[in-house]
């Protein structure tokens, strides 16, 4: 399809979605009541779940969810699982469980317990990132929505849970472990995907507001305004600010959340809801990643809490600012009794970065004039320039601006009530800045502007700024999908998709943008780089069946191919090395290669192809009365899987390419109801990922990778829960044990296991008054045990000891070695929950 057919496709299709509200409103009924919505066709609004899988199933599997629901029960183990009917491996963490968790929980805490997933994050406020894995597949690897529009990041594919979303207003949360649906709207999804979804807002008015205080000075603030019905109309809007201390040395996170949904309800068969999610986050000091024997001597330990003037690791000088916002549209319509129209329109803009210490020296010499990182003014104001204190600190400023527009819409058209196609288009057009500067700081070591844009240090007194690097991408996604489900009767059912996906990323990048430095010899500090462009195009097909052998047991076998396009850092980074190499061929002197090697190592930087998996589900779930079960066994080949590393020989990062990574394993989750009121939630995980190819790192030799374990795979996970119910009273219970991982890619160095053991409980005081509803008090203590463990190593190490001496297989000389560096387990919190609504 051309980009010209797109575009005309596109907008016949809002059109539509235009044509069907106007000529239904003039219908608009009033609002339904909130146990009419409920019984409301699940289509009419599928914004109001993230269980995607089901929301364009067939007539004919909706019924059947609705009979084994009735057969088991909706909401299992406290909310830790849900009835699946999907061929394909898949599970829900539903409003239940979400609303006993810790108040400023992100999703990626909340779905810990899903076998299969392994989450980690240096604090229980919520309020610094987490490091998350499914089945081996990393976090740029997992695709995340919310209320059917895209987060991850455009250019690296990374996402900051911290952006998104306060527990009060999510819904559910679902992962799928193995594979994306072909119409979800995930870009870099090479493995699964997790999709989670705003309440909806109430038919009826009040005013909520939770108050949360707890360990490391934790404070929170929330409140939120329910309009009610007016008119055909129904909204919220939210406020919540969180703030912490880090619990090791100095420091601490700030974040302002708004978040807001409006549904205008056409008719019973037609809406659209509208949703805000806005972040402005602002982290001072954060988390050092430590060494094994850093976090022995000292668990505290941390940057730097004291400022000598040329310390690079003063905790001020690592700030994280970052704001964004997502605005997004959700149209419902039923278009006719077997045709129905899912439009989501979005736009999402995010600005913001990283900051770390770094010193400039001071210089008069004509050779640095021009040259990066050297100056030729009194920058640190000790009225000279240059001589015995030549260096001078600067605030370095690592930032992104991203303008994100784009639209998924699609047809669901019945063929009686057991054969549903859906097809439809996919348009995402992003377009990122990206940068690095260096900004002056005060006599204590402040940065003067944290958001590194005032201030900048210059070439010359009062010049143009120098950048580390400077890079522009504009990326253009298109993609075509489409899928049948066919239920012939009450046993079976099967689906067939297909997506065609075209990515293009064009830009430039500059590395030392605007230095040029005197010297011919010093090419390396200047500015080298240019434009690039690249196109990847791929098919994506996926299949299922499931078997139904009564009423209570189902079997399922899935088939799915996923595809992401390299990072925009190809274009950008990538690139600009070889355009180096290639502008300078007599710059760096490769004593250890032959021209043909080095011409080998040239042609491996230029990562041009896409990664893609392909994943095999075979499972079996059971539900009945009391008990829910399922198990499920995979295996995923995933090729060309994209890592970044360092290139001495030029001192920059690029990145290269695992041709082939084998993921298998195994999944499982159980809960059982063992009285009224006590209910137990179990899951396992066995997980293998290898690496079935070297690695090769240019200017650093071959690394002996081949057979080895990816870092930060754990091949055991075991999750446990528990949760009691009597009146008003509650009290749950959740551990997680996740056995010894690997820290680095030749498998030299090892982490060992742990355990994680988490309280929470509450007691609801109901209605105190005829507007006082809802009163809560809430417990939530993490670690219970306060448990010591390094939780997670830093992907990025090759090699963490070459104690055993491996060598170059090319040269025969030892290749270069550091030790891992972890994030470390927070020591036990505790967070205390006053709640209340209001009317």
């Amino acid at each position: 399809m051309t980009e010209q057919n797109f575009a005309r496709f596109a907008r016949t299709a809002l059109s539509l979605a235009v044509a069907a509200m106007a000529a239904s409103a003039v219908h608009a009924q009033t609002a339904t009541t909130d146990t009419e919505q409920d019984k409301a066709p699940q289509r009419a609004n599928a914004a109001s779940t993230s269980n995607t899988t089901n929301a364009n199933s067939s007539k004919a599997t909706l019924e059947a969810l609705e009979k084994v629901t009735v057969e088991g029960r909706e909401q299992l183990g406290g909310g830790l699982m849900s009835v699946q009917v999907a061929p394909k491996a898949v599970s829900t963490i539903t409003r239940a469980a979400i609303e006993q968790s810790a108040p400023g929980a992100t999703y990626a805490q909340l779905i810990d317990s899903i076998p299969g997933v392994v989450a980690i994050t240096d604090d229980p406020s919520g309020l610094f990132d987490a490091n998350y894995q499914i089945r081996g597949f990393t976090n740029d690897q997992i695709g995340v929505t919310v209320n059917g529009a895209p987060v991850n990041d455009s250019g690296n594919y990374r996402v900051f849970p911290t952006e998104y979303g306060d527990t009060e207003n999510m819904n559910d949360i679902t992962v799928l472990q193995g594979y994306p649906d072909v119409d979800s709207a995930v870009a870099g999804a090479s493995g699964g995907t997790i999709a989670w979804s705003t309440i909806d807002p109430s038919h009826k008015f009040s005013f909520d507001t939770s108050l949360s205080g707890g360990s490391n000075n934790y404070r929170r603030e929330f409140v939120r305004v329910q309009t009610g019905d007016t008119g055909a109309f129904r909204s919220w809007l939210s406020y919540s600010h969180n703030s912490t201390d880090v619990w090791r040395g100095q420091g601490g996170a700030e974040v302002w959340k708004v978040d807001g949904k409006s549904v205008l309800t056409i008719n019973s068969q037609n809406s659209i809801s509208a949703s805000l999610q806005y972040n402005h986050l602002v982290r001072t000091g954060g988390y050092e990643f430590v060494t094994q024997a850093q976090a022995a001597s000292n668990y505290n330990t941390n940057w730097d809490t004291t400022y000598n003037g040329t310390n690079t690791g003063y905790y001020k000088l690592h700030v994280n600012p970052f704001k964004d916002y997502m605005l997004s549209l959700d149209g419902e319509f039923t278009l006719s009794d077997s045709l129905h129209l899912s439009v989501v329109p979005y736009f999402q803009y995010g600005t913001g970065g990283g900051g770390s210490g770094y010193t400039f020296t001071e210089s008069t010499s004509p050779a640095n004039v021009g040259r990066f990182s050297y100056v030729n003014y009194d920058l640190n104001n000790d009225g000279v320039i240059g001589g015995a204190n030549a260096k001078a600190m600067t605030y370095s400023y690592s930032g992104s601006n991203t303008w994100r527009p784009g639209v998924i819409a699609k047809l669901i058209q019945d063929f009686g009530d057991t054969d549903t196609l859906t097809y439809g288009v996919w348009f995402d057009r992003p377009r990122q800045q990206q940068y690095q500067t260096y900004s002056k700081v005060d006599a204590n070591g402040n940065p003067l502007d944290i958001w590194g844009q005032s201030n900048l240090v210059g070439y010359t007194d009062g010049g143009p700024p120098q950048y580390n690097f400077f890079d522009y991408t504009t990326t253009t996604l298109k993609r075509a999908f489409i899928s049948n489900e066919w239920t012939p009767n009450d046993k079976w059912t099967v689906k067939v998709g297909g997506a065609y996906t075209s990515v293009t990323r064009e830009g430039f990048g500059y590395q030392h943008y605007g230095s040029h430095p005197a010297s011919a010899s010093l090419a390396y500090t200047g500015q080298f780089g240019g434009e690039s462009s690249h196109t990847w195009n791929k098919f994506t097909p996926t299949a299922g069946v499931k078997y139904q052998l009564d009423s209570a047991n189902q079997f399922y076998a899935g088939y799915g191919r996923s595809f992401r396009a390299p990072v925009n850092g190809v274009v950008t980074q990538s690139d600009s090395v070889r355009a180096f190499y290639e502008q300078n061929p007599g710059e760096v002197a490769f004593s250890n290669y032959t021209p043909a090697q080095l011409q080998a190592a040239l042609d491996k930087l230029a990562v041009t192809k896409p990664e893609s998996a392909d994943t095999v589900d075979l499972g079996w779930r059971y539900y009945r009365g009391a008990l829910g079960a399922s198990v499920d066994v995979y295996a995923a080949n995933l090729k060309n899987k994209s890592v970044s590393g360092f290139d001495s020989a030029s001192n920059q990062t690029v990145y290269l390419a695992v041709s082939a990574l084998h993921q298998r394993g195994v999944n499982a989750e159980v809960s059982y109801k063992l009285h009224r009121d006590l209910s137990v939630y179990a899951s396992y995980a066995y997980t293998e990922s290898t690496i079935m190819d070297d690695t090769f790192s240019l200017g650093d030799g071959t690394y002996p990778t081949k057979g080895k374990s990816f870092v930060d795979i754990p091949k055991n996970t075991v999750a446990f829960g528990g949760n009691y119910h009597n009146g008003p009273f509650w009290l749950g219970m959740n551990a997680k044990y996740r056995s010894a991982y690997w820290a680095d890619w030749v498998n030299t160095e090892r982490a060992p296991g742990y355990t994680t053991v988490n309280l929470n409980g509450g007691w609801n005081f109901g209605d105190l008054s005829s507007w006082a509803h809802k009163v809560k008090l809430k417990v939530n203590v993490t670690n219970l045990t306060d448990h010591k463990a390094v939780t997670f190593a830093s992907a990025t190490n090759f090699l963490s000891s070459n104690a055993g001496l491996p060598v170059d297989a090319t040269t025969g000389k030892p290749l270069f070695a550091s030790a891992s560096t972890y994030n470390l387990q927070a020591p036990r919190a505790v967070m205390v929950t006053l709640s209340a609504s209001f009317d």
